[in-house]
């Protein structure tokens, strides 16, 4: 089965988007090509917005409603898609995460997925309620070897305070996790740096969000309860890269993230 035609529109926005950008197309019998100069694509690209492979734009939104005469329906159509939960959007976020040359990721309740110890894992897992613990134990293992790709990503994670010192699983499993998260930090492409808990009051406090960069273009997965939202616009790109930044701003330097960890290590006894 094809891209396309696995489609969903009945139970997807996203896929609706798709379906209804083809439909008006061949509509108005343009080709594929001729679609790509109005919204300033090549003809593969306009081929993977129709499939659903890639998420349309605002930019591109506006100009279709614009050359069409649509009425808004696909600002509409985007503005709702964006606000919703698409189940597809953790698949797409791990498929960038797998590419991605550079991560940027700011985590304010878990030891980032990337990072975790097997035992860590499974404590979470096990708190999160889920079926089948070995199967998602597994799969967050597997996404790890992305860091043992050759060239690596370059990596800047910063962590809330918290995150280090919350018990997970007992003292044994968060002296492994925290001694993974040192030597992780002495690679020279990962960066770990801890925001402490006396920066008060910051933009990183309204939630956890990773920013991947695949072909020099960034697409932001930001976390929520029961899934979470794949962003892909470029203002919506832009604000976090900003946020990411003022974060950075609050995270002590890496040496001394370093000597923080150690001593909440040391404490697990």
């Amino acid at each position: 089965m094809s891209a396309r035609e696995s489609l969903n529109p009945e139970g997807s926005l996203w896929d609706l988007i798709a379906v209804q950008l083809r439909r008006h197309r061949e509509e108005r019998r343009m080709s594929g090509s001729a679609l790509g100069v109005i919204l300033d694509l090549d003809r593969s690209s306009v081929s993977r917005l129709e499939s659903g492979q890639v998420k349309l734009l605002e930019k591109h939104a506006r100009v279709l409603d614009r050359e069409w005469g649509t009425q808004d329906l696909f600002q509409v159509l985007l503005l709702f898609a964006k606000a919703g939960h698409d189940p597809e959007w953790f698949k797409a976020h791990f498929e960038l995460e797998v590419l991605a040359a550079e991560l940027r990721i700011w985590e304010l309740a878990w030891i980032p997925g990337l990072f975790q110890t097997e035992a860590y894992t499974r404590e979470a897992v096990l708190a999160g309620g889920f079926q089948d613990v070995d199967g998602r134990v597994a799969v967050r293992m597997k996404r790890q070897e992305c860091l043992l790709r050759d060239p690596a990503p370059n990596l800047w994670a910063m962590l809330d305070e918290g995150v280090i010192r919350q018990p997970v699983g007992g003292a044994e499993v968060m002296r492994g996790q925290l001694a993974r998260l040192l030597e992780l930090g002495e690679q020279p492409n990962i960066s770990v740096r801890i925001v402490p808990q006396r920066a008060g009051a910051h933009v990183g406090r309204d939630g956890s969000f990773k920013i991947m960069t695949v072909d020099g273009g960034d697409s932001v997965y930001v976390e929520a309860s029961f899934g979470g939202r794949l962003a892909v616009d470029i203002t919506d790109v832009r604000s976090y890269r900003a946020n990411f930044d003022r974060i950075s701003d609050r995270a002590l330097p890496v040496d001394a993230s370093a000597e923080l960890i150690q001593q909440v290590m040391e404490g697990f006894r």
